[in-house]
């Protein structure tokens, strides 16, 4: 689906005929199997907070407060101004299940495509590809609470915990993680990834690196 997302297709109504599917499947259906909900139980009654690239929602429908999320890379459940000629976003759930309902011949009705309500431009979906990513007032203020979160663990006692983050964007969490831990004495850093569990050398020794799947080892915490 990642791949199709990045197909050059030659009408708008066939780029939101693919993309509401897209939308539908990935941020409006249950299809969780089980390992948020599993990570949600482990950590819900501590002192948490949740940074991601990832832009489901699955946190949230697995009980993770609101407050203590912050989704970096945008959510399929908003569209953005093209342009963007502000910097504003708009839930998308009515319309993307009624692209999806009235669809044919993979293509959506002309109507049903999503235009700005300020410019006039079709609309796009609110996801950090480049420099017209929309950071909306949600963005700034969840920013800021990650900000505060940082500021209050800074030399205490805290477990960095990576999952499943590669090589694509290191520098919002990876990097990040390595450099919170070697500056906290306090803080350990525990890496879980098939194939790219990994710390340098200045943290091993407060490192735990799993080379596993994420669900497999967090069933096996409970």
């Amino acid at each position: 689906m990642y791949s199709g997302g990045f197909y050059p297709f030659e009408s708008l109504e066939e780029h939101w005929a693919y993309w509401s599917r897209y939308i539908l499947i990935n941020r409006y259906m249950d299809c969780d199997n089980g390992t948020y909900q599993k990570l949600f139980e482990l950590i819900k009654d501590k002192d948490y907070f949740v940074l991601t690239t990832n832009v489901d929602h699955q946190f949230q429908k697995a009980g993770f407060d609101k407050q203590r999320l912050f989704y970096t890379q945008g959510d399929y459940g908003l569209f953005q101004c093209s342009k963007p000629c502000h910097r504003a976003t708009y839930d998308n759930e009515e319309v993307v299940r009624e692209m999806v309902k009235r669809q044919k011949d993979m293509k959506i009705p002309t109507g049903l495509i999503p235009h700005c309500p300020v410019c006039g431009k079709p609309m796009t979906m609110n996801l950090r590809a480049d420099d017209t990513f929309v950071q909306d007032d949600g963005w700034y203020r969840a920013a800021e609470r990650y900000a505060d979160f940082l500021r209050r663990h800074k030399e205490i006692k805290m477990l960095l915990l990576e999952l499943g983050v590669g090589m694509n964007t290191p520098g919002i969490i990876k990097y990040p993680f390595w450099q919170m831990a070697a500056q906290n004495p306090n803080a350990d850093y525990v890496s879980i990834n098939a194939g790219e569990a990994y710390a340098p050398e200045e943290i091993r020794e407060r490192a735990i690196c799993v080379n596993g799947d994420i669900g497999e080892v967090i069933c096996r915490c409970h």
